[in-house]
């Protein structure tokens, strides 16, 4: 979180929040874990919205990603923040 700039940055596990490249779904107690990830998905959507109705930007970033990609959107993102704040 960087409060001044309003914005968040979350780091969502391909497991935990349905990664659309690594998700796969398990076998065994397969309803439990459609429900769940349905559960994390929806409250992702309900952060992000609540978040940007309040005039925050939102970053998202899957743990397969580059950890040095997910500086630079971060980085571009704050720049382009404060840029915008200095205006």
């Amino acid at each position: 979180m960087f409060p001044r700039e309003r914005l968040a940055v979350f780091l969502d596990g391909c497991f935990w929040h349905g990664c659309n490249e690594h998700y796969t779904a398990p076998v065994a107690h397969a309803e439990y874990w459609r429900n769940k990830l349905h559960g994390n998905r929806r409250r992702d959507a309900e952060t992000d919205r609540l978040l940007q109705a309040a005039d925050w930007t939102v970053i998202r970033v899957w743990e397969h990603e580059h950890p040095s990609q997910a500086a630079h959107r971060v980085r571009e993102a704050l720049f382009a923040l404060r840029q915008k704040t200095a205006e």
